[in-house]
Parts: C-alpha cells; sequence; structure tokens
C-alpha cells in the first residue's frame, strides 16, 4: 500500500504539474487577447474534452506532457521577409505557415499570437517554466516545514572499531582500533563538549576534533540521561580537500590535495528536523544551480549513459535518467522496508522528488531553443533588441521574427529529444540507477 500510495503522489503530482505549466502559458496569452483554441494534457489519441466558449479542453492517453494551442504564432508570408528556395526545408516553412494561418478565424487576425508586443510574448512564454519553478519552491518548503528534513544529531548512530585505510570501507584484521572504541564512547551517547567546548551541533562537534589529530581531548558526553567523560585522542589521518562546491582541490600535476585532520570513528544519528520558511527557497537555489550545470552538459551526460548501456563502463548514481528511470527510483523509494521509514517520509520523498522534476522542467524548457519555451523567449526578445534599433533610428517597426523560419530547428531538436529519450529508456531498462 505504501508503494501505491507513493508512486500515486508522484503520477498525480506529475500531470498536475504538466497541467499547471500549461496554465501558465494560457492565462497571459488569454489576458493579452490571444485566442487560445486547444489545451491538452498528455499527447496521442483524446480520451476525454470538453469545449468551452473559445478553448476546447482534454485528456490525452499519452501522459508525457501536454500543450495549449495558441492562434498565429506564425506571422503569414505578406507581414514578413519571403522565403527564398525550394528544398525541404522551404517546403516545411511553408508547410507551418499555412497551417497557422488556418486556424485564424474570420475577422480575428488581430488576435493571432504574432501581433503581441515582444515583452507580452516573453510573458506568455516565460509563463510555464515560471509556474514550474514556483511548484518548486513551494513542494520544498511545504515539505521541508512540515515534515522536515533528516539532520545529523548530537547523538551517536554508531562507533567504527578501527582506522581503516584511506580508500577502505571496511575493517581489515591489521587495521588499529579506533580511538572512540578506545575510549569506551557508545551508540546513544550524546555529546556535550569537545575539548572543553560547549557544542551546538554535529559539524562544531567533528570540526573541533578533526582540528586536532593527535591531541588528547576531554569529551563530555550524557548516557542514558547522566552526565560522562570521556578522553580521547583523535588519530591523524589524511582526507582529500574540498572547495565550496564540494569538488577535490587537486595540485598542478593534477592528484587531488590531502590534508591531514582528527579521526574518531563515530558517526551521528540522524533526526528529522523541521526546517524554517527560508529553507525551500534555499533548497531551490542548490537544487537549481546543479540542474542548469547538468543541462548545460547535458551532450557529456548522455555519452555517459550511452556507454553504460553498451555495458562499457558503470552507470554512476547521479546520471540522468528517463521516464523508466524515476519510475523505478519511485518504487524503491516507496516500496523500501527500513525501520523508522514510514509513509509520511516516503511522501515527503516522493514529493521532494516531484520539486526536483519541477526544477528539471524549468531549466531544459528554458534552453533557447524551439520548440523549448526558451527558443520562444529568445525569439521575442530578439524582436525587442530590433524594435529598439529601429526607434533608436528613427525607421519604422520592424517585421514580426519570422518562427516559421525556425522550423527546421524545431524538427532537429524534436529529433534529438526523441533519441535522447529511447536511449534513456533503454539504459533505464539494461543499466538502472540504483538507489538502494
Amino acid at each position: 500500500m505504501d508503494t501505491l500510495i507513493g508512486i500515486l503522489v508522484l503520477v498525480i503530482g506529475l500531470l498536475v504539474s504538466i497541467a499547471l505549466h500549461e496554465v501558465g502559458h494560457m492565462v497571459p496569452a488569454k489576458k493579452f487577447g490571444v485566442r487560445v483554441s486547444e489545451y491538452f494534457v498528455g499527447f496521442g489519441p483524446k480520451v476525454w474534452s470538453r469545449r468551452g466558449r473559445e478553448t476546447e479542453y482534454g485528456v490525452k492517453a499519452i501522459p508525457l506532457g501536454g500543450y495549449v494551442r495558441l492562434v498565429g504564432m506564425i506571422p503569414p508570408e505578406d507581414r514578413v521577409k519571403p522565403v527564398r528556395g525550394t528544398g525541404w526545408a522551404s517546403r516545411l516553412i511553408a508547410d507551418a505557415r499555412e497551417a497557422a494561418v488556418e486556424e485564424i478565424q474570420p475577422g480575428e487576425d488581430a488576435r493571432a499570437f504574432y501581433h503581441l508586443a515582444w515583452w507580452k510574448k516573453a510573458i506568455v512564454m516565460l509563463g510555464g517554466p515560471l509556474v514550474n519553478l514556483i511548484l518548486a519552491v513551494l513542494i520544498f518548503t511545504g515539505v521541508l516545514m512540515a515534515v522536515g528534513a533528516p539532520t545529523a544529531s548530537l547523538t551517536v548512530g554508531s562507533v567504527v572499531p578501527c582506522v581503516p585505510a584511506p580508500a577502505a570501507t571496511e575493517c581489515a584484521a591489521d587495521d588499529p582500533a579506533s580511538p572512540a572504541s578506545e575510549a569506551g564512547l557508545e551508540a546513544g551517547d550524546t555529546i556535550v563538549a569537545v575539548g572543553g567546548t560547549v557544542v551546538d551541533d554535529w559539524e562544531q562537534a567533528t570540526g573541533l576534533i578533526a582540528d586536532s589529530p593527535g591531541e588528547t581531548l576531554s569529551l563530555e558526553v550524557t548516557r542514558d540521561g547522566e552526565p560522562f567523560a570521556l578522553t580521547v585522542t583523535p588519530s591523524a589521518r589524511d582526507r582529500v580537500v574540498l572547495d565550496d562546491d564540494g569538488q577535490a582541490v587537486v595540485d598542478e600535476s593534477g592528484a587531488a590535495e590531502l590534508e591531514t585532520v582528527g579521526y574518531l570513528g563515530m558517526t551521528s544519528e540522524f533526526v528529522t528536523v523541521r526546517q524554517p520558511a527560508t529553507a525551500g527557497l534555499a533548497r531551490t537555489g542548490d537544487y537549481l544551480g546543479r540542474t542548469v550545470e547538468v543541462v548545460a552538459t547535458l551532450p557529456v551526460h548522455l555519452y555517459d549513459v550511452s556507454r553504460a548501456a553498451l555495458g562499457l563502463e558503470e552507470r554512476s548514481q547521479d546520471s540522468i535518467m528517463g521516464v523508466v528511470g524515476v519510475g523505478r527510483v519511485a518504487g524503491e523509494i516507496s516500496g523500501a522496508e527500513v525501520e523508522g521509514y514510514g509513509l509520511t517520509q516516503k511522501v515527503a520523498d516522493m514529493l521532494m522528488l516531484l520539486g526536483g522534476l519541477n526544477l528539471a522542467l524549468f531549466a531544459f524548457n528554458m534552453i533557447p531553443l524551439v520548440p523549448l519555451d526558451g527558443g520562444h523567449v529568445a525569439s521575442a526578445l530578439w524582436q525587442g533588441i530590433k524594435n529598439g534599433w529601429a526607434r533608436l533610428r528613427s525607421l519604422p517597426t520592424p517585421a514580426p521574427v519570422d518562427v516559421a523560419r525556425m522550423m527546421p530547428v524545431a524538427y532537429a531538436v524534436f529529433g534529438i529529444l526523441l533519441v535522447m529519450g529511447v536511449v534513456l529508456i533503454y539504459a533505464d531498462i539494461v543499466a538502472p540507477v540504483r538507489i538502494v
């Protein structure tokens, strides 16, 4: 039941996100007088529809997107510079223009999208992605405030019995005992002070220990509600130096720089702590930065996924995923049987995943290529630049930007997206990303 509820939260949430994305386009378009002939969630065969005063609203069978049809997005031939040539690109442009002109009903040419001022066009096309961005902020804020986020507490979760080798994850027979185990530290102890300094959080406590390799420190804890004093001597251990972005710092030869720190051998007990209202905005900024970086390096990520699909390398856990991969991850989260990880936490994680998908929709749609929203925004901004340059030279207002000329690019982008989708689906099946 938990698995079903978790997946339903993600699926329904994603459909609602898609629907609201299209509302983000439709509302300002109607506000500016553009006729919106269709509003559909999904693609393919029509499942249900209802006709309003001038817009047909409905649902289609394949829930992998949605669209609103804004009448007159492509200007007629007599309003733009003629397209010369007889090749396939010219025919494609002519066909797209003809289809767009046929949508304009008699006497309603003034309501065509191409008549809008450039800034109105930009608002209409930005409306959808901005809805996804706002949804991400609201989802992150709601989950972090209502449920909270896993936070390292000052209570010891476990004591590592040894000081493992730098690259090892498990203890070997000849590894020395850890300072924590030698000092008698136990799981469940709550750290109060390190070296006489009262600590407020786990990061402060471990920071004081890391700064004291080989030094004897007093460690004040509470055990079963009673104060308890220990003496520890952190072992000296090398670790990779990280920059502010969490990336390894390398020297001129390309080798990772190391620093010597104190090592005690303990882990924290994580607890769920409700966050302030600002946490959602901070989380959005953090995730958005990572998402934009992924989108900017998408060809590299797709190359890595292709190699993993062909069995040439292991697929990393931070790999990009398609719809199958997202579904698999959702199933693993919802079906996880871990003590203390109940329905509330599963739904919260599913909502956080939904927030991340909304950020991905925002960032991806802002790529300045048609048919993506970013391509139409770029077209509108170019119109604004042309208009401004004409005003500076006291020239008449230029003709509207001819979106039809970008149709060959739109088809090429669509083809690339189709290939990328197929590659990701195949990789998600044969070399899935696993989180458990």
